[in-house]
């Protein structure tokens, strides 16, 4: 509520306050004791003091009144140091663009209709990366309404170049190598690769790297997930490279592979939702420093430093631990041993 509002609100009340004084002392008889003329005195004062009392009342409901009509998004952003929308570097002005590849996968993108239960629906506000991307949203002042999604392929969006979109928000892991050509918001998830395979496939028992040196496995291009199976694991067969991770799936149903690696939150839900009688096999423990998930930009964008605000928002309220906790639960997955 501004200055000049809460003028507005206490001028006409201390006004009426004033009056009140007036014909207080007006309404005494000349000849009344100096007793009564203190006593009128006081209890004009009385009402002038309790008049401008309710005015200050009256102020301050209507600055609550106005905070509460203007949402929460206004109040979330004018808390965030001149992040408000019209000062933010946009690429279609009012509007946030928000790009993620198709089809958005669950658990990351998840939705009620029957329809696109596998592909995810991105402006449904559901799933880990969805509920992120809204609650980032809000803290910056956008409404629901006012974010947009575009599709953007998983490996467009850390090519060189202009970008459409403000942020691309679709598992991509922060790494050096991007980071020469585009610029990444902080982690907002931490995750570990793990390896699923059907409950008879032959690496169904492995406890060990060693058990996987002669596995076929296989994984989505570009992704950390394929730098893992040729950097980490280092199988003697060339590892199976699919354009998307239902590809991957697909051979992994028809035996074609004994393996898929994928990270941690994806091998839940392949396991729980997807593919019957299949198995997370066990997770890798954590590099130095833990690969993390980061919301990607154009190289330069201001963008960065208040969407980095608005998540350090998220952190320290807990909320962004909810979402994780509601979206990403899930029993651990042992951990595989040199």
């Amino acid at each position: 509520m501004s200055g000049l509002t809460t003028r507005r609100v206490l001028m006409p009340a201390l006004a009426l306050a004033a009056s009140g004084l007036m014909l207080a002392a007006c309404a005494q008889e000349p000849s009344a004791s100096s007793t009564t003329a203190a006593a009128t005195t006081a209890a004009a004062s009385t009402a002038a003091a309790s008049a401008a009392s309710s005015a200050a009342s009256a102020a301050a409901s209507t600055a609550a009144s106005t905070a509460a009509s203007g949402g929460a998004s206004a109040s979330a952003a004018a808390a965030l140091d001149g992040c408000s929308p019209e000062n933010l570097t946009l690429v279609n002005p009012g509007t946030l663009t928000i790009g993620t590849d198709t089809p958005a996968y669950p658990p990351y993108f998840v939705t009620d209709d029957p329809a696109k239960q596998d592909a995810g629906d991105p402006s449904s506000g559901q799933g880990f990366e969805s509920a992120v991307a809204y609650a980032l949203a809000d803290k910056l002042g956008f409404t629901k309404d006012q974010v947009t999604w575009q599709v953007v392929p998983f490996n467009s969006s850390y090519a060189p170049g202009d970008k459409t979109f403000d942020f691309d928000v679709n598992q991509i892991s922060i790494t050096p190598k991007r980071q020469k050509v585009v610029d990444f918001s902080d982690g907002y998830y931490t995750v570990n690769q793990a390896v699923v395979a059907l409950a008879d496939s032959p690496i169904a028992s492995a406890t060990t790297l060693a058990e996987l040196k002669s596995a076929k496995l296989g994984a989505q291009e570009g992704t950390t997930s394929l730098d893992f199976i040729t950097n980490t694991i280092q199988p003697t067969e060339q590892p199976f490279v699919f354009n998307d991770t239902n590809m991957a799936k697909s051979s992994l149903e028809n035996g074609t592979i004994d393996g898929i690696v994928v990270d941690l939150p994806t091998a839940y839900y392949i396991t729980a939702a997807q593919i019957p009688n299949s198995k997370i096999v066990g997770q890798f423990k954590a590099q130095a420093g833990g690969e993390q998930f980061g919301l990607l930009f154009q190289k330069g964008n201001p963008l960065v430093t208040c969407v980095n605000k608005a998540l350090a928002a998220l952190k320290s309220s807990g909320e962004l631990q909810q979402i994780q906790d509601q979206w990403l639960a899930g029993a651990a997955a042992p951990y595989f041993t040199e």
